[in-house]
């Protein structure tokens, strides 16, 4: 299902970009490469509810650093973008009791630039895409002795950190302004969403395997950061 809906999202990308005119020709300024880096917000309680409830781990950080790669393509103020985006909450120490959570989201937006100028552009955006999370927990194990560790597998066991994961169908709404500077091949901008899930998930184990009265969350998520693109070309009549 989630490879589908990631080749559907390609697909739907490259008609958008092709459904001009057949004898376009290829010119400099209209398709950018974009980077960006931001933070998200993020609380899944269900989780947390559960983790609250084990003295052995720490509940997740609400909030992740996002790096996000993609391209974005410009055709008579209607913008495309292709982003894959990962995200971490930076919070883990194998030493101590504490946890981390990592995503990896892949999506599509569409958008009309508000300002018809060349130095600025204004925009809404909405788009769909997919995204899975890891969240890992460590137990505090400096107590442990290491020829308990050494000689026995159970204790080997025991000081291992435990993995959870989920994934969601999402959608994406927000906007964006950038600017060019003068003398310059590409913009820079800021960008603000609101991402959330169709559904609740129940999270499963490390191997992806649905569990047993496992807690569900849903996606809800907001979302900033810095955007630069890099003109690669484009296409003009």
């Amino acid at each position: 299902m989630k490879i589908t809906l990631l080749a559907f999202l390609t697909m739907l990308t490259l008609s958008i970009n092709a459904q001009n005119d057949k004898k376009m020709k290829w010119q400099a300024g209209n398709m950018t490469s974009i980077h960006g880096i931001g933070v998200s917000f993020q609380q899944f309680s269900g989780l947390n509810s559960r983790v609250a409830g084990n003295p052995q781990f720490k509940t997740l950080r609400d909030y992740m650093g996002t790096i996000s790669l993609g391209s974005r393509m410009v055709n008579k103020n209607f913008i495309s973008d292709l982003t894959i985006t990962g995200a971490n909450s930076m919070s883990g120490n194998r030493s101590k009791k504490s946890s981390t959570l990592r995503s990896l989201a892949a999506g599509i937006s569409l958008g009309y630039d508000l300002i018809p100028s060349e130095k600025f552009m204004l925009y809404p955006m909405v788009g769909i895409g997919i995204e899975g999370f890891q969240a890992k927990f460590y137990r505090d194990r400096s107590a442990v002795n290491f020829n308990d560790v050494l000689n026995n597998t159970n204790t080997q066991n025991a000081i291992s950190s435990v993995k959870f994961t989920n994934a969601f169908a999402t959608y994406n709404l927000g906007g964006g302004f950038s600017v060019k500077p003068a003398k310059c091949n590409g913009t820079i901008g800021i960008q603000a969403s609101y991402t959330g899930s169709f559904s609740s998930q129940a999270w499963k184990s490390s191997e992806r395997q649905e569990l047993a009265n496992a807690p569900e969350d849903r996606l809800s998520r907001f979302n900033v950061g810095l955007v630069f693109s890099n003109m690669m070309g484009g296409y003009k009549k």
